[in-house]
C-alpha cells in the first residue's frame, strides 16, 4: 500500500474506525510509531504524512507530521473504447489497466454485446480506489458509456481499431484512442463502418480475448 484514502486527510488528528481500522491494524499490521501516507479523494495530489500515535480497541489515532504536493500520474494518456463484455471479465483486468495508466474507458453497446451486460460503476470505483492505493496513482480513471459505435466514432475521429487484419503497427506512440471489440469481434456492418479508420492487429497468430487485447494494447502504448 502506497497510501490510504481518507476523507479526513489533512486534519491535524484523525481517527480510523470500522473496516478501515481492521485493514490498517489487523491486515496491514501497523503499530504505534509507524508512518502512513493518507490522501483525500477530493484532493489526491497532496500527500499527508501521519504518525500512528495510539491504538485502542476499536480505533487508531494518527497525528499529522506534514503535507506536500505529490502527483503520480501516467506520462501518456490512452482512451479505450471497449465494446461491452461481462463485468466479471472487466474486473479481472481493471486493476492492471489502471496501474498501466489508462486514462479513460468508454464502454460501447455493439451489435454482438449481450444487452444484459451493464457496467457496475460503483464496483468499478471501489476496484480503482484499491488499485490507486496499491500503485500510488493520484488521479481516477474515467469510466463512461456510449450507446452506439457510430456515436463513439463521431466523438473520437482519431480512433484506431484493434481487429484481426493484415496490418501490424510499428509505432504505438501515435495511439491516443483505441477501439476494442467484444467477444466475437465486430459484425460485418460494424466492419464496414470502421473501414475508413486505421485498423491494426498485434503480432501474434493467436486469437485474443477482448480483455487480453485491452491489456496488450495498453501495455504497448503506455509502457
Amino acid at each position: 500500500m502506497i497510501y490510504f484514502l481518507c476523507n479526513d486527510a489533512g486534519r491535524e488528528r484523525i481517527e480510523i474506525k470500522g473496516e478501515d481500522f481492521k485493514y490498517l491494524i489487523k491486515v496491514r499490521r501497523h503499530s504505534v510509531g509507524d508512518i502512513v501516507i493518507f490522501r483525500s479523494s477530493e484532493k489526491m495530489d497532496v500527500a499527508h504524512r501521519y504518525t500512528l500515535e495510539r491504538i485502542e480497541s476499536r480505533k487508531a489515532v494518527f497525528m499529522l507530521e506534514n503535507s506536500r504536493l505529490s502527483v503520480v500520474q501516467p506520462k501518456k494518456k490512452l482512451h479505450i473504447g471497449w465494446c461491452m463484455i461481462d463485468n466479471k471479465s472487466v474486473e479481472k483486468v481493471l486493476p492492471a489497466l489502471n496501474e498501466m495508466g489508462v486514462a479513460k474507458i468508454t464502454f460501447i453497446y455493439c451489435q454482438r454485446s449481450q444487452k444484459n451486460f451493464k457496467p457496475d460503476f460503483k464496483r468499478f470505483g471501489r476496484i480503482l480506489e484499491a488499485s490507486n492505493q496499491q500503485c500510488g496513482r493520484t488521479d481516477f480513471m474515467d469510466i463512461v458509456t456510449c450507446n452506439t459505435l457510430e456515436a463513439f466514432i463521431t466523438q473520437n475521429p482519431d480512433t484506431k481499431v484493434f481487429d484481426f487484419c493484415e496490418k501490424t503497427l510499428k509505432n504505438y506512440d501515435e495511439i491516443t484512442t483505441v477501439l476494442i471489440g467484444c467477444e466475437g469481434g465486430f459484425s460485418p456492418k460494424e466492419k464496414e463502418l470502421l473501414s475508413s479508420l486505421d485498423v491494426f492487429r498485434l503480432n501474434t497468430p493467436m486469437v485474443l480475448r477482448s480483455e487480453s487485447a485491452a491489456l496488450a494494447v495498453a501495455a504497448k502504448v503506455l509502457l
